[in-house]
């Protein structure tokens, strides 16, 4: 560790500053370091706060519930809230003034992909998702039921693909006088609405449809390839899809998003015997219909997610001793690198950069970010609000109060959405006195998660944000199973939301042919009329007064949440995978990261707590579900069998310890303890205790 200005920094984390993120930028080192000395110096003690307030309010919430878990009165509770300051008045109407936003968050309605940012070839093919193919998305997964994608080429089911998007482009892009499937190279092509075609590149059309360009390339035999716009926007994730622990694993994390936003990341890829670079794509070039070049941006636009308040980092001490707030960190090492961008232009075109902010409870905390952020602006000179905020609607303080946390952050926010693991797992944490919750299953239709999804769109329209920019909704976590993500994802684009997550850039391509059958413009201006969603239907808490639930129903839940925690923590603590597909208790892939961990282990502890299960067949399980968990991870020879030796396995302990000790975590957050076994892991012997910052 290495002094600056009182601070003590990682040697590596210091050379990457100095080496990488400042050369080309007209701020020196030294200034740099004493300007972020003074930004910890006056920022930290307020992190402290807010999180001592958090624990202050949990604590009246726990008390008020056990005392009136036997005769609970929602009009009481509502008054109680008010009463402790968890539940503010709101203020008067306003209207989002944010300015100098790119059009593929303020305008355009399309899918958002989310990768870590630590994995470069995620990251630059998410990045790359701007555009993808059709015919791939459908014949190589199981959105197409006709013949198979494994081996040689199946002309059957190439067939059905072709049809499958001829029909898709009758109804986006319909013709005059004929039909999709009936077009060759050979045709004039006559459009019913003749400015959905804009131009086109050598054998292909280029047509727009609700904002979304797409290429139809035509050979002699008909359609070749149908090419669609598809992941506008990316968010690179600094959070929960990332296990970064230390400097080492925060400098990573930092160099590829330096790299995304110099425009030269580059990651060997080795596929099929072969070895190939991967780059940024290059803007796609193509000549409108009077002959005239032009260019369309070849890449999604680039946000990134930094952490929330509650983690410290030892990659930097501070003067008092305490280590480093990670969101601090974030906002400074994020912005700085993103200064490349704003030279160059070529993610943000308007010259922003869009960081999003999670895990944020009510409006002092949605006010602190903005603080920091006006800070680093301060430190790096950029103009006042060009560090863009994307409150995620994930926490219930946040939820209740969302108008307030808006107005908080009026003049640069960017993005809201909802997220229903998190949003649960406080749920569950923040009414864990009041009675043991329904089963996971049943909390997707209980009466506080449509009025919370609906609650968001409301404010979102209220106050202006369509033209500012997105109001998104979650992720499809299921990435083999894209049949059914066409079924049902449609509901996000009908539900008023110009963006939803998908896991993949295949999913992004299938996803955004709802955004053409759906014109989210015309959905949000008619919802915009539509009373808001019940405030009282959101503070209704999701409890069973008298569970009646089987043996097997109880067990069976049990089974489903270990085994899902399991296979999640298995991969965190020993490999430091913070997401990837997991397989299910049924062996289905689910894309996980923490927040599918937080309603599982929360679920448990709860059920704990109230008498539903026992510690021991919890236990037993957890060790029946990590035998399992081997079994599923058994073709992968780094892996580590949980069950071999349970005491000595650092995973199996740290689920344990994500149940047994969850009704004490910090709003019921796992990362406390995730980082704690990963750094023994990473360090043997070097202790056990990660700092907490609410200390």
């Amino acid at each position: 560790m290495i002094e600056k200005y009182g601070l003590r920094v990682n040697a590596g984390l210091l050379a990457f500053i100095a080496d990488e993120a400042l050369p080309g930028i007209r701020i020196s080192e030294d200034s740099f370091w004493k300007n972020f000395a003074s930004i910890c110096s006056d920022l930290a003690p307020k992190n402290r706060a807010l999180l001592k307030k958090r624990d202050e309010l949990q604590t009246k919430i726990d008390v008020w519930n056990r005392e009136h878990a036997q005769k609970f009165d929602s009009a009481e509770y509502n008054q109680f809230l008010k009463s402790i300051g968890y539940l503010i008045e709101e203020g008067p109407d306003f209207t989002i003034s944010t300015m100098g936003v790119d059009a593929e968050i303020a305008k355009l309605a399309g899918p958002q992909l989310v990768v870590p940012a630590n994995n470069a070839r995620f990251a630059l093919n998410a990045a790359n998702a701007r555009w993808g193919s059709l015919f791939d998305a459908l014949y190589g997964t199981d959105a197409i039921s006709v013949g198979s994608n494994k081996g040689a080429y199946d002309p059957l089911r190439g067939a059905a693909v072709m049809a499958w998007a001829a029909a898709f482009l009758d109804e986006a892009v319909p013709l005059q006088d004929m039909k999709w499937a009936s077009v060759n190279n050979k045709v004039y092509l006559k459009f019913a609405n003749d400015e959905q075609w804009i131009g086109g590149s050598d054998g292909s059309y280029l047509l727009l449809n609700n904002g979304l360009h797409i290429e139809v390339k035509l050979n002699a035999m008909g359609i070749a390839d149908v090419i669609l716009e598809s992941a506008l926007t990316t968010i690179m994730d600094c959070e929960d899809s990332v296990a970064a622990v230390d400097a080492e694993d925060k400098v990573l994390v930092y160099r590829n998003w330096l790299g995304l936003m110099k425009g030269d990341l580059a990651e060997e890829i080795a596929k099929g015997g072969k070895t190939f670079t991967r780059n940024l794509n290059v803007d796609r070039q193509y000549t409108d219909r009077n002959g005239k070049a032009f260019s369309l941006h070849g890449r999604a636009v680039m946000l990134i997610r930094n952490v929330g308040h509650l983690m410290t980092n030892p990659a930097i001490t501070l003067a008092d001793g305490h280590e480093v707030p990670e969101g601090i960190m974030d906002a400074m090492m994020t912005s700085l690198c993103a200064m490349h961008d704003l030279k160059r232009r070529g993610n943000s075109r308007t010259g922003s950069v869009y960081i999003v902010k999670p895990k944020m409870h009510g409006p002092e905390e949605v006010a602190f970010a903005v603080e920091i952020f006006a800070r680093v602006e301060q430190t790096l000179d950029l103009a006042a609000n060009t560090l863009k905020i994307g409150i995620m609607d994930e926490e219930r303080r946040t939820t209740v109060n969302l108008k307030e946390c808006i107005r908080a952050a009026k003049d640069r926010i960017v993005f809201i959405n909802t997220g229903f693991l998190d949003r649960t797992g406080d749920e569950i944490h923040t009414s864990m006195e009041l009675g043991p919750m329904v089963r996971k299953g049943d909390m997707k239709s209980a009466t506080w998660i449509q009025a919370y999804e609906n609650w968001n769109v409301d404010n979102g329209l209220t106050l202006g944000l369509p033209g500012h920019g997105q109001i998104g909704k979650g992720m499809w976590a299921m990435p083999d199973r894209m049949a059914d993500m066409l079924v049902q994802k449609i509901a996000h684009p009908k539900a008023g939301a110009n963006t939803a997550w998908v896991p993949s850039p295949t999913a992004a391509v299938l996803h955004a042919t709802h955004y053409h059958r759906v014109n989210v413009s015309a959905v949000q201006a008619q919802l915009k009329s539509r009373k808001r969603a019940s405030l009282d239907d959101i503070l209704s808490v999701p409890v069973v007064t008298r569970p009646n639930w089987s043996a097997a129903d109880i067990q069976a839940e049990l089974d489903n949440n270990a085994q899902g925690l399991l296979g999640y923590v298995v991969r965190w603590v020993e490999q430091g995978v913070g997401c990837s597909k997991v397989p299910d208790i049924e062996n289905v892939g689910l894309m996980e990261d923490r927040a599918t961990l937080r309603i599982s282990s929360q679920h448990m502890a709860n059920w704990l707590r109230h008498g539903v299960c026992s510690e021991g067949q919890v236990m037993e399980t957890l060790k029946r579900m990590a035998a399992v968990v081997d079994g599923q991870n058994a073709g992968d020879e780094s892996y580590r069998p949980m069950s071999a030796d349970f005491e000595k396995s650092l995973a199996f302990q740290a689920a344990c310890d994500l149940v047994f000790k969850g009704e004490e975590q910090p709003n019921g957050y796992t990362e406390p303890l995730l980082h704690a076994y990963r750094l023994r892991v990473k360090n043997p012997g070097g202790g056990t205790l990660l700092e907490s910052f609410r200390s």
